[in-house]
């Protein structure tokens, strides 16, 4: 298994930056990399249970992935589980996204831990993936 840690500070404060990362509306701002357009969803991780994303690339391709909320404590943690469809719509691996917020010297520290992926290759993928999505949230904050 390999795990994927990536850590950022936003000059926001941390009922703001919560929002981004709970909320559907917000969500969308920079949920999935850029080019990616998001077509179908249910994105509240605001609430514990089930949650999905269909993400359409420039090319035509739809990749599906969806998990359950397992962890909400507003305004510091989410938690969830993730697992690619694949093209015959079975989820396949399922790992674990944890994303921790603190506050700190005027802003938000920004913690988004993706752990138990099925191998270096898959990391490697998404630490492209959520640093791509990462940075349409740090835009939002500059």
């Amino acid at each position: 298994m390999a795990d994927v840690v990536l850590r950022r500070f936003f000059q926001a404060d941390i009922k703001t930056v919560f929002a981004y990362i709970s909320e559907a509306e917000k969500l969308l701002q920079w949920w999935g990399p850029v080019g990616v357009d998001i077509r179908a969803h249910d994105l509240d991780f605001s609430r514990k249970g089930a949650w999905f994303s269909h993400m359409h690339s420039p090319k035509g391709e739809i990749y599906k992935v969806s998990g359950q909320v397992t962890r909400v404590d507003p305004p510091h943690m989410i938690g969830f589980t993730w697992a690619w469809h694949g093209e015959d719509d079975i989820r396949g691996h399922e790992s674990h996204v944890m994303i921790e917020l603190t506050a700190q010297d005027g802003g938000t520290a920004f913690v988004l831990t993706h752990s138990d992926l099925a191998d270096p290759q898959s990391a490697q993928n998404h630490t492209q993936g959520w640093t791509s999505s990462i940075s349409k949230l740090e835009a939002v904050f500059h």
